[in-house]
């Protein structure tokens, strides 16, 4: 008996009353016992609270359904929502629109034009039970999930025809919870207020095929260049396939598009034929793809500002990592770094000054402006119009450098402790053991005695340029030109003694953004097209934040400017270019046979680089028989285009000085030892600067450009006009 009253009370366990257990807890067994932790409860009380927590969850989901349902409207079928998917890009004010990317190109038609295969198609791809479903699909919805989490490759998506309709039609192509939770209930919603057919017609009218295409008709025309109603089958499956993400499927983007396009028609041409809209007999035959037609350049890629466009895309998708669908489509608002009045002027420098007399086939120019100490790109003339030419004479184009490489001599020099006023014999022509057999002349021959490096540049000098960078190393020039901004990628950036000569081939940018950093004092700044993007369809915001380096002193760079500003001084190689009226700093260059002429010049606000360049079938030619001149320098054309350029990009701005002349290493100016000389000979120069003997150019007819834009090519009768007038200095260019 006393055995029995000796046995635990099960309940004390548990509630930690009975036995005195509610007066020891804390020291006794028994209080242990009270403190157990919730997790450890019996099963019956475990299931019992997973019940309450499942009915808590449904009630409060049950509720925020009803809440939804009461609250979630269906949107204004007149709500814009075309305006606000059309992607357009500003200039730097955020105001003045540049171009409409994708412009909205969208035709409706009723459901009984569309022919019956290509509605079949489109279930098939997207929606095998859109006859049966409710405007949203549970099942689907498994299959995405199981998808994204598994990996594997299912074809299925997992939103309904009806949901896309809705996203695209009413909705923003934000990825939110949000957005999606009204998605569903606006579907389910149109399913009931609308028939499957009045649903099924506006989806291929709304829904983007890429190529800037909106709805069937547009699309049919843009892959396959003929009216929807003479689709094929297979046709009518590579729209229903490309539909799905053309950035995926638009063969003309590449090979890997066109295989998952090849997998994809498969995928509903099979579709069609197990739901019976297609007999297997029919479906044999239909393998590979049918002839697809060739993208068609955008609308907005149309004159000098298509490259500009161009370029954009291509900065969205490297920084911003964004699709084309997301570009396309995605109404994004982009803002710029380019000046509307700069790139105007820009675009009128060209069309004044671009030379139509002559053998001007196949000549072309490019010029790029960048804000010293910043990075943006201001102006950007790439070519007169991107639809006739996508290749872009600013940014993809590499153009011997010729004597604009010689301002990089000059900052290699003054690293090393080597003054601006040290003397180096600049006669002509320079024979060297570290040259081999071939000598480097000057310009016609001429020989200049000794002079310095202001002198040298002044005249630019190449002989002494040559002496100057075997005395540091060439190595010295090229690191230096790499420090400035030049690409160590660029194409014959080398070490041998003549690269203080240009014989590496650089962009237009490259060159304009190298000479930003001397304007800048040494400060090199990454360049940059874009400045914002926001947008109210997709969830992406972006401002730049300019990457800026401290590349060499700014001591350095003074007497770097000092003697840039020798060429544009009376008798240097680009004395025209104080007709700008402000203190400029700049060079001249021109290449082997005056393949490419430059003017690369700068204030302390902006830096802009002017090329020519003629290339026939990827293959450089010399600048001969142009404007009535055997042969061009950089003080010619390209120094006409880029006065009248500064003129109008700086109209209105303070007149800003350059920093004094420090004098590096004048403490140490000595007249460096002459070179011995040989006779000159017949030997055939490789100096990057042409061997003709200067002419006078003669004065062109005046002409008034158009204000408003370019013509593929000038359409005035002369070349630089008035002051500008290019007259062959005395010195190379």
């Amino acid at each position: 008996m006393s055995h029995d009253h000796t046995q635990p009370d099960p309940r004390a366990t548990r509630s930690g009353r009975g036995n005195g257990a509610g007066t020891s807890a804390g020291t006794g067994s028994s209080g242990s016992k009270a403190k157990r932790s919730w997790w450890r409860a019996p099963r019956r009380t475990w299931i019992k609270r997973v019940v309450w927590t499942v009915v808590g969850f449904l009630a409060l989901g049950a509720s925020a359904v009803a809440v939804a349902f009461a609250t979630i409207q269906v949107p204004d079928v007149a709500n814009g929502l075309a305006e606000a998917q059309t992607s357009i890009v500003y200039y730097d004010d955020g105001k003045t629109e540049m171009a409409r990317i994708a412009e909205l190109d969208r035709e409706p038609l009723p459901l009984a034009s569309i022919p019956k295969h290509l509605q079949h198609a489109v279930i098939a791809a997207e929606d095998r039970d859109f006859y049966t479903n409710a405007g949203i699909s549970p099942t689907g919805i498994a299959r995405s999930v199981w998808q994204a989490v598994s990996g594997s490759d299912v074809q299925g998506g997992g939103s309904t025809i009806t949901q896309q309709y809705v996203k695209n039609y009413f909705l923003t192509q934000d990825r939110t919870l949000d957005r999606k939770l009204r998605e569903w209930v606006i579907s389910i919603k149109i399913d009931r207020d609308m028939t499957k057919d009045q649903i099924l017609e506006g989806y291929l009218n709304t829904i983007y095929f890429g190529r800037g295409a909106y709805g069937i008709k547009t699309a049919a025309r843009a892959y396959f260049g003929k009216d929807v109603s003479a689709l094929t089958v297979q046709e009518s499956a590579v729209l229903a396939s490309v539909m799905n993400a053309p950035s995926l499927f638009d063969p003309a983007l590449g090979a890997k598009q066109q295989t998952n396009l090849t997998k994809r028609v498969d995928y509903v041409l099979d579709g069609m034929v197990t739901m019976g809209w297609l007999s297997a007999a029919d479906r044999a035959p239909l393998t590979g793809l049918p002839t697809i037609a060739a993208k068609a350049p955008s609308r907005a890629l149309s004159g000098p500002t298509g490259y500009i466009v161009a370029a954009v895309r291509r900065e969205l998708t490297s920084k911003l990592q964004l699709s084309d669908d997301d570009i396309d489509r995605g109404g994004l608002r982009i803002t710029t770094t380019i000046s509307a009045p700069a790139q105007q002027a820009a675009q009128d420098a060209v069309a004044k000054d671009f030379p139509t007399t002559g053998d001007v086939k196949d000549v072309y120019a490019g010029l790029v402006a960048v804000r010293p100490g910043d990075g943006a790109i201001v102006a950007m003339y790439g070519g007169a119009d991107y639809q006739a030419r996508q290749f872009s004479s600013a940014t993809d184009a590499v153009i011997q450098g010729g004597s604009i490489f010689k301002a990089f001599g000059l900052i290699g020099a003054l690293q090393q402790g080597i003054s601006t006023k040290t003397q180096f014999d600049g006669n002509s022509p320079l024979r060297d053991p570290a040259l081999g057999n071939t000598p480097v002349r000057n310009v016609g021959g001429r020989s200049y005695g000794t002079v310095d490096l202001r002198k040298a540049t002044a005249s630019s000098v190449n002989t002494a340029f040559v002496r100057l960078n075997i005395k540091m190393g060439p190595s010295v020039t090229k690191t230096a030109a790499i420090a400035a901004g030049i690409p160590e990628s660029t194409p014959g950036l080398g070490d041998d003694p003549t690269n203080v000569l240009g014989t590496a081939s650089p962009h237009v940018l490259d060159v304009a953004n190298a000479y930003a950093t001397i304007a800048a004092q040494g400060r090199r700044a990454t360049p940059y097209l874009i400045k914002t993007v926001t947008s109210n369809a997709i969830d992406v915001t972006y401002q730049a934040v300019p990457n800026v380096v401290d590349a060499f002193s700014r001591d350095v760079a003074a007497d770097v400017i000092d003697a840039m500003q020798q060429v544009t001084a009376a008798g240097g190689t680009g004395s025209r270019a104080s007709a700008v009226g402000r203190p400029v700093a700049g060079k001249t260059g021109t290449s082997e046979e005056a393949k490419s002429v430059w003017f690369s010049g700068f204030t302390p606000q902006l830096s802009a680089s002017v090329a020519m360049f003629k290339d026939v079938n990827g293959v450089p030619q010399p600048l001969t028989d142009i404007g009535g001149l055997d042969g061009l320098t950089g003080g010619s054309y390209p120094l006409s285009i880029w006065i009248d350029f500064m003129k109008g990009a700086l109209a209105g701005q303070d007149k800003v000085d350059f920093p004094k002349r420090v004098g590096i290493g004048d403490d140490k100016v000595h007249t460096a030892a002459p070179t011995p000389t040989a006779p000159a000979t017949s030997v055939p120069t490789s100096t990057p600067d042409p061997t003709n003997s200067p002419k006078p150019e003669p004065t062109p007819s005046p002409t008034n450009s158009s204000p408003t834009s370019i013509p593929p090519r000038p359409t005035n009768t002369g070349g630089p006009t008035n002051a500008n007038k290019p007259t062959t200095p005395p010195g190379q260019g």
